[in-house]
């Protein structure tokens, strides 16, 4: 769980590193998330992962899928938890539009981002994605390793 704050300023729950890694992010939603109230208190203490989460349409609804939300051993005894269940995604009309028709053009992926707090909501960003080629992938690293060096070099020099 990373406790860096999100654009609201309140720390994320999740975040899913490997997307940004994995994937070219085209374009970014903010949706709302249908969750059981043992989910919810599992999420409050950071027992969430996002790291092969992706949505599917259905009957023009959104589903968030692969999202493991791990039961608390303080859950109760008689609630049937199932960690990575299919959860349903609150999105405007607009929106599943522009995410239906851009799942089914070839290459095209819809990814979970990162999962936050907003006010007493649970939110999760997911993004419209294009995957990336392998040197694509060697140049995010590059990328990555010189901006590493670079802070060190920086520190290094005002010391």
């Amino acid at each position: 769980m990373s406790n860096k704050p999100n654009k609201g300023g309140m720390p994320a729950i999740a975040r899913n590193k490997r997307a940004a890694f994995e994937y070219h992010i085209d374009e970014k939603f903010e949706a709302g998330l249908v969750l059981q109230g043992w989910e919810v208190k599992s999420a409050r203490a950071g027992k969430v992962q996002l790291t092969d989460t992706y949505v599917v349409m259905r009957d023009g609804e959104a589903f968030l899928l692969n999202a493991h939300i791990q039961p608390l051993n303080t859950a109760s005894t008689h609630v049937i938890a199932d960690p990575e269940r299919t959860r349903k995604l609150l999105l405007h009309q607009k929106e599943l539009g522009k995410i239906h028709s851009a799942l089914t053009g070839k290459g095209r992926a819809c990814v979970g981002l990162a999962m936050y707090w907003k006010g007493k909501n649970i939110k999760v960003e997911i993004g419209l994605a294009t995957g990336k080629k392998m040197h694509d992938k060697r140049q995010t690293e590059k990328e990555r390793d010189w901006t590493r060096e670079k802070g060190r070099v920086l520190r290094s020099n005002t010391k």
